[in-house]
Formats: structure tokens, C-alpha cells, sequence
């Protein structure tokens, strides 16, 4: 999976965000940019669809989830304190 990385704290899930639609979802896989696309509710004003992310990624996972990159972008990393089986396995891919 391309938006997997391994690393030695756990897994770094790349992901493409779309703020402002109508709920917060996993749309699936953008291949064209390796990066998994998630939809949250929140706009991106003064960082509450990254914190939006984060909450969202962290019940869906079941795990601690932190934002390491792309704080303005929508192209974002997060470390996920999991292996990348584990976070395969807990999204359904």
C-alpha cells in the first residue's frame, strides 16, 4: 500500500484531505497521489479539520493517532501508533 510507511514508532498514513463535505468519511484510495482520501466536516480555518482528522482517525483506528506533517495542506501525514497490518486490517482495505 503506498499510503503505508513503517516506521520504528509505528505507521506513517499519508493521507488527502477534503474539508467542508457533508460527513466525515474514508472515500477510498487516490491512486493518482498514493495517498488515502478522507473527508471531514470541518473547514480548514484556524486547524479545526486537522484536529477533526485526527479525532476521527483516532476512534475509527482505535489508536493514537498525531499529525507529523502537511499542518496547511491538504496532503497531510500522521504517525499511527500501529502496524501497518493492524491499521490495513482496521480500515477494511
Amino acid at each position: 500500500m503506498n499510503f503505508l510507511k513503517e516506521t520504528k514508532d509505528g505507521v506513517i498514513l499519508m493521507v488527502y484531505v477534503q474539508p467542508k463535505a457533508r460527513k466525515n468519511e474514508i472515500e477510498g484510495i487516490d491512486e493518482w497521489r498514493g495517498r488515502l482520501k478522507v473527508k471531514i466536516r470541518a473547514p480548514p480555518v484556524e486547524g479545526k479539520a486537522n484536529k477533526e482528522l485526527v479525532k476521527f482517525l483516532s476512534k475509527l483506528l482505535k489508536a493514537e493517532v498525531e499529525l507529523v506533517r502537511g499542518e496547511t495542506s491538504r496532503e497531510k501525514d500522521l504517525l499511527v501508533k500501529l502496524s501497518a497490518e493492524e491499521v490495513k486490517k482496521r480500515l477494511g482495505i
